[in-house]
């Protein structure tokens, strides 16, 4: 006998994926600084046609280990989700505090058009977004960010904002000194001064931008009224669920605060500690020119972020053009695509043949 060749997949069936070496590569063949820049203007581009994406705050799933959680948008065109779970205990046991994946998927017929890996991307993303809205409340001419928490963000976070703002300097300080030599010695050759720093004080003095970025899920001080002058723009990007804060209440008193999507942040931004009520400024309404953003030198500015889906929409949506641009990806056979759409069974049947 003959043997028989198993059917190919179909054009159809073909999905491409792009896995975290794939990732890896995009970014060095094109440059970080060249990607951070690419992704803000998606997202900023996304953020200005806010009112066209279906909404709704992310679903968790918290248990005393940590969340897991979907985060899904959609536009008339698009819709997509993100997979990712957030475990501070993961490090001491050699594991990421928060992994990911999305998906990409056509409105029109409900197929994938892209599976990407997210943990990198989720990095990039965030701190595209960060530097992004820095572009809008940061103070004029800011050359110095202090940074506290010097984990897995830092870096990203310090990049983001030298090629998008114009920082020359990021100040660092965790409470493991490792993480401080570890986020120093990436830094190097980055362009950027990098000051350690052994306090949080310390890491305050003369930054005009404050970046928290931790990970513990608890409610927690570590910035302090006192450590805040007038003037600065706070980037807050630790506090990301319900229980977990890093900024004193008093700060957000004195505050201008901007957030993403108010019923998600209600729930799991530093607002969590204020009344219902309590003034805010959404970001998509600033970027369209609906609202202010920065007023003056001695204005406060917080943003409070949680991350939202359509910040991982728009990265994803800058993934599949690379990809249709060529970038490193695969294909998987992921979707059942028989010769007739009604005969699912006789597809399997045959390929036992």
């Amino acid at each position: 006998m003959t043997a028989q060749t198993a059917p190919q997949p179909s054009r159809l069936a073909m999905v491409p994926f792009v896995s975290v070496a794939h990732m890896m590569d995009l970014v060095n063949q094109r440059g970080i600084e060249t990607v951070l820049r690419e992704l803000a203007d998606v997202i900023e581009a996304d953020f200005k046609r806010w009112p066209e994406f279906d909404k709704t705050a992310r679903v968790a799933s918290h248990s005393d280990e940590g969340v897991i959680e979907l985060m899904p948008t959609a536009d008339a065109d698009n819709y997509g989700f993100k997979y990712v779970n957030g475990h501070p205990k993961n490090m001491k046991e050699g594991y990421q505090t928060v992994t990911a994946f999305g998906v990409l998927s056509s409105v029109a017929n409900g197929y994938p058009i892209l599976l990407s890996e997210m943990t990198v991307l989720t990095a990039l993303r965030t701190a595209a977004t960060s530097a992004l809205v820095g572009k809008y409340l940061a103070p004029k001419g800011a050359g110095t960010m202090a940074m506290f928490g010097n984990g897995a963000q830092c870096e990203f976070q310090a990049i983001a904002f030298k090629t998008l703002v114009g920082i020359d300097t990021v100040r660092l300080y965790d409470i493991d000194p490792a993480a401080t030599e570890k986020a120093a010695r990436n830094l190097e050759g980055s362009g950027l001064k990098v000051i350690k720093c052994s306090s949080g004080e310390e890491v305050v003095e003369g930054a005009e931008i404050i970046t928290t970025c931790t990970a513990d899920k608890q409610y927690a001080t570590i910035l302090t009224d006192n450590m805040v002058g007038s003037g600065v723009h706070i980037n807050a990007i630790g506090g990301d669920c319900p229980g977990k804060t890093e900024l004193h209440r008093d700060i957000l008193l004195r505050s201008d605060i901007f957030v993403e999507y108010p019923p998600q942040t209600w729930v799991e931004g530093e607002i969590q500690q204020l009344e219902k009520g309590h003034p805010l400024t959404e970001l998509w309404q600033v970027m369209r020119g609906e609202a202010e953003g920065r007023r003056d030198a001695r204005q406060i500015t917080l943003f409070d972020s949680v991350g939202f889906a359509i910040e991982d929409f728009s990265a994803l949506r800058y993934i599949h053009t690379q990809v249709k641009d060529g970038a490193p990806h695969a294909l998987l056979d992921m979707l059942a695509d028989p010769d007739d759409p009604r005969d699912l069974f006789g597809m399997v049947k045959r390929a036992a043949v």
